[in-house]
């Protein structure tokens, strides 16, 4: 199956997820403020797809993981109502700490970049005395 059809069954399911997130009624979803879908990976077959999400509050990330979980096969009926697929794939959540990775990466460099300048600016006096 073509690379480019699977990116574009990806892309079409996280943004159906995307709006079905925000009508979910269970308690660990809804309550928990925003959550966010970062990446859909499918199978070539159609038949798994991953969905990488993303929470604001990192302390309930486990619960709706469980939520989502919990209403996976609800999500998984209603994704092959709305994209009218000949097989919908199966739902498996997964957390995803990119963006806590990036972010403490970032702050690796900017720490880095700091005692970089400081050690500059040693030498600069080092070298005027």
């Amino acid at each position: 199956m073509s690379s480019n059809r699977i990116g574009r069954i990806n892309e079409e399911i996280q943004r159906e997820l995307s709006d079905q997130l925000r009508r979910l009624k269970d308690p660990r979803v809804s309550a928990t403020g925003m959550v966010s879908i970062t990446r859909v990976d499918t199978t070539g077959d159609l038949r798994y797809a991953r969905i990488y999400i993303s929470t604001l509050d990192k302390t309930r990330e486990t619960e709706v993981l469980k939520g989502l979980k919990s209403a996976a096969g609800f999500l998984r009926r209603e994704l092959g109502r709305a994209l009218q697929l000949r097989y919908t794939p199966e739902l498996q959540f997964i957390a995803d700490d990119s963006i806590a990775h990036g972010a403490h990466i970032l702050e690796v460099l900017r720490k880095v970049e700091r005692e970089d300048e400081s050690r500059g600016r040693e030498e600069t006096e080092e070298g005027s005395c």
